[in-house]
């Protein structure tokens, strides 16, 4: 069975504020554009990090892990970090493993931007 490819879109705001938004599978065969794009933008160190989780489709325990490590060196660099139009298949994932306790959690990219955007 042929693996659904990754689609990652980086974008800024008028406050410079970053948006991955992902779409597709986050997987263990697809995440690497996801780890090269998000590190990227650690290493750029916006005033806020959103990734918009709205378009995927499924998330295995290694697009859960580079999410935790994302907020892990997110939090060292005191970097804002937001998590985004959860899909349900995310959702479901967060809750399951209890993970959405460790998270700031937004139902959309909007609510999750700074004020002045």
């Amino acid at each position: 069975m042929p693996v659904a490819p990754l689609a990652v879109e980086v974008r800024r705001t008028p406050s410079n504020a970053a948006v991955c938004t992902l779409s597709g599978d986050l997987d263990i065969e697809t995440l690497e554009p996801a780890r090269e794009a998000l590190d990227h933008l650690l290493a750029q160190r916006p005033p806020a990090l959103v990734v918009d989780l709205g378009r995927v489709d499924f998330c295995d325990s290694s697009g859960l892990n580079l999410l935790l490590q994302t907020r892990m060196a997110a939090a060292e660099a005191d970097l804002p970090f937001h998590l985004a139009a959860l899909s349900g298949p995310v959702r479901h994932l967060l809750e399951l493993t209890g993970a959405k306790a460790v998270f700031t959690i937004h139902d959309t990219v909007d609510a999750a931007l700074p004020a002045d955007r």
